[in-house]
């Protein structure tokens, strides 16, 4: 089992540039990537987005920055950093927003990809395959960081299949006092309109039918049965978040079940217990991929 949250990061140098490497991973229904690269490595673009597939769901952003080791290594690309300037102003006149050049001349120059390298404006084959292989580093840590928070996961849901299992085994002691309550109600019916005959076959097969549509037993055997499937693919499948989330609306609707036909006050409070439990695992279910 895995959780969908992750993180790492990663610093490499590629020739005379601090490549910072960043990922986080949250919860999403499916895999959305958003991929941030200086304008030097954009060529690469698609091959990290290739890499990032295996995550296979969740959102990520991934973050990669460069800084020169050696500033005076790097030169400004005065005519990028002017536009963008320019277009930055235009904008702040155009919506009325009061500006501060100074600020803004900052924010521009803090941009890696106005600096380029002096001596190399194009990225290479070796410094292409330095900044993949830094990504695959980075890629690996997240997935140790989701394979660990898996874990802890794991161990909190597997508390609450326990107590919906234990709560579960705690139904049985109550149901022989069913069948004497619900006797003793027909026959107080039959006290209260004065009935003072009564054809025992006949009351046998009304008792009958009336403890059957109380009876328990088949919601008791599936919810048995759906626990164990919750467990085994739990433990035996990497990627199972979906899969268990359709595997408790299963357990839901065999307690939602159980609860309606209950008709004992004692069993109803078992009811609600699970019910609380199931919640409680729905919620960490979000989390899992």
């Amino acid at each position: 089992m895995k959780s969908m949250t992750g993180y790492a990061k990663r610093q490499i140098s590629i020739g005379k540039q601090t490549v910072s490497i960043e990922i986080k991973t949250l919860n999403s229904k499916q895999l959305d990537l958003n991929v941030k690269l200086p304008s030097y490595f954009r060529e690469k673009e698609i091959e990290i987005r290739s890499m990032l597939g295996r995550l296979e769901r969740g959102k990520i952003d991934v973050l990669v920055t460069m800084e020169a080791i050696d500033s005076t290594a790097a030169s400004l690309n005065t005519t990028l950093a002017d536009d963008r300037i320019k277009k930055i102003e235009s904008w702040a006149s155009a919506a009325s927003h009061p500006i501060d050049k100074k600020q803004i001349v900052e924010m521009v120059l803090s941009q890696s990809d106005v600096w380029a390298n002096a001596s190399n404006t194009q990225l290479d084959d070796a410094e292409g395959t330095l900044l993949l292989r830094g990504v695959e580093q980075a890629l690996a840590e997240v997935e140790r960081f989701r394979a660990d928070e898996g874990a802890v996961l794991q161990h909190d849901i597997e508390k609450h299949v326990d107590a919906i299992e234990e709560r579960m085994l705690r139904v049985p002691q109550y149901e022989a006092q069913r069948i004497e309550t619900a006797k003793e109600r027909i026959c107080r019916y039959f006290a209260e309109f004065a009935i003072n005959e009564m054809n025992k076959e006949r009351f046998e097969q009304e008792l009958i039918y009336y403890l059957e549509k109380l009876d328990i037993t088949e919601e008791k055997v599936r919810l048995r049965k759906h626990i164990d499937f919750f467990r085994k693919t739990m433990m035996e499948e990497p990627i199972c978040g979906k899969k268990l989330g359709f595997i408790a609306q299963e357990m839901g609707r065999e307690i939602n079940t159980t609860g309606s036909k209950a008709n004992h006050v004692e069993i109803q409070r078992l009811v609600v217990e699970m019910k609380d439990e199931l919640e409680k695992i729905k919620e960490q279910l979000g989390n899992i991929l």
